[in-house]
């Protein structure tokens, strides 16, 4: 095969390894993509693996994360070819993870074929792992979220979502490599590995009580939540919305408030809350704090009956050119007149205590960084329920909010922790700790999910490691799977 034509074949795996996430939801969709990059990749030199491992990340991930399109050109106004070349550059430099693996794995394979069927897995969760956490991380559509629904997801709470996406490597690679009995052999393998994951045990938590929640979802329209003819309305439709909801625990999506809290009229605040300062009720809102001179802090606030200070919890994982500016690209930020654009990281990860429950909030795609909360999530202390609080408004009304969805649940498989969602225009949902949403409102349509959810208290073994060691474990894991291939490292 021509090289335009390995190169058009491993664009188009890319392709259908997004479309085994969300919404479709085809997990052996994602193993069977795999399945097509190491058959072309299994013979190449290491330059032909590098562009067609390049090739295929870069149309994965352009097709996973193209409504980003939206929010640099119809919220943030940059020019339509600007934009969308901004998203392709993305891709293409988020992609160079796998292609450097790719052309590592060519470059010292052993011609073993369980060997290099380790040395490829550990080379893909070696591609993921950087891609998670290098440059503060971008790890949105990671391999092994497209397992939420599949025989894979009972490796989450051991593994996590990396471990899966490895796995899913391992499988791919053992299904292609290998002649004759060699080839059986591995296939056999794969079998063994697929039966074994129903030998782990699955149950680490226990029931924790009840909490009676109300999600809202104001859905707002993007282009007019910091309109200025429309912030008034809008606030007062959010206080109506607020005082109807019935829940002991009432939360709004992020930065519903879209003006600083100290700046908001003292009564409207007083107003607004009024209703959580009664004994027995709770509310979670979201809005900035701090000031001008420190910086503002996406923020949810809790509100309840007492004395004390009200609860804060401030983002602490921004989101970079939407919430912080890195070096040399404020030109880039200024060019999207984003509101807030340069945000304060927030600090306070202790739990919101209510109705007996103890509620970590998370605030947008920090969902997707579970090793960054995983100390609340053990220890006899841990919180009993997760809450995420997003606005997904800014990247329209498809794909990414089934994604975002996607990996909230596997947070929940992962930490055995019922999540409840709510967001501005979608998915606002509850997910129960084995992953499963059990309710749901329509996308884009105002409203507020009322539902009872179960706390669960216990530790599931990922988050044990996972809090104590960060996700280094894993990349000791995929160093030991690449070594692997050793004799032929030595070799060369």
């Amino acid at each position: 095969m021509g090289a335009p034509g390995a190169l058009a074949l491993a664009a188009l795996a890319g392709v259908a390894h997004t479309a085994a996430f969300a919404p479709l939801d085809l997990p052996w969709l994602q193993v069977l993509a795999v399945v097509a990059l190491v058959a072309l990749v299994q013979t190449a030199t290491p330059a032909q693996a590098f562009a067609r491992g390049w090739a295929f990340g870069t149309a994965w991930l352009t097709s996973g994360l193209w409504w980003l399109y939206i929010s640099l050109h119809d919220f943030g106004g940059l020019p339509s070819p600007l934009a969308a070349v901004a998203v392709l550059l993305l891709s293409l430099a988020l992609s160079l993870y796998l292609a450097l693996a790719l052309a590592a794995w060519a470059r010292w394979r052993s011609r073993r074929p369980l060997a290099d069927a380790l040395g490829f897995a550990g080379l893909w969760l070696l591609a993921e792992l950087a891609r998670a956490q290098f440059l503060t991380g971008f790890p949105w559509i990671a391999s092994g979220y497209a397992h939420a629904d599949g025989l894979l997801a009972m490796l989450a709470p051991w593994g996590g979502v990396y471990a899966m996406g490895a796995l899913a490597a391992l499988l791919a690679a053992l299904v292609v490599l290998g002649q004759g009995s060699e080839a059986r052999l591995n296939r056999l393998l794969a079998v063994a590995l697929l039966g074994g994951l129903y030998l782990l045990p699955q149950q680490f938590t226990e029931p924790a009580g009840e909490l009676t929640v109300s999600l809202l979802q104001p859905a707002v329209p993007q282009d007019l939540k910091f309109d200025p003819a429309r912030i008034n309305d809008n606030m007062q439709a959010l206080q109506r919305q607020l005082h109807a909801a019935r829940g002991a625990l009432v939360v709004t999506p992020e930065s519903v408030l879209p003006v600083p809290r100290d700046l908001l009229d003292e009564g409207y605040w007083a107003g607004l809350t009024a209703p959580f300062r009664q004994p027995g009720r709770a509310a979670l809102v979201g809005t900035f704090i701090g000031n001008e001179r420190d910086g503002y802090v996406n923020a949810m606030v809790g509100v309840q009956a007492g004395s004390g200070p009200d609860y804060e919890y401030g983002k602490r994982h921004l989101l970079p050119f939407g919430e912080y500016i890195p070096p040399g690209f404020r030109w880039f930020v200024e060019l999207m007149r984003i509101p807030l654009g340069d945000q304060a990281s927030g600090h306070n990860s202790a739990a919101f205590a209510v109705a007996g429950q103890r509620v970590r909030p998370l605030i947008c795609y920090e969902d997707l960084f579970g090793e960054d909360f995983a100390d609340a999530v053990v220890g006899p202390q841990a919180a009993t329920v997760l809450v995420n609080a997003s606005n997904l408004a800014w990247f329209g009304r498809w794909m990414v909010q089934d994604q975002h969805l996607q990996f909230s649940r596997l947070r929940a498989l992962e930490f055995q922790r019922p999540l409840v969602r709510a967001t501005n225009t979608g998915a606002t949902a509850v997910i129960d700790h084995r992953g499963v949403v059990t309710h749901r409102l329509p996308a884009w349509q105002e409203g507020t999910l009322d539902a009872s959810v179960q706390g669960r208290r216990g530790d599931t073994p990922y988050a044990r490691w996972l809090a104590r060691a960060g996700l280094w474990p894993l990349w000791v894991l995929a160093l030991a799977l690449f070594g692997a291939m050793a004799p032929a490292v030595r070799r060369r």
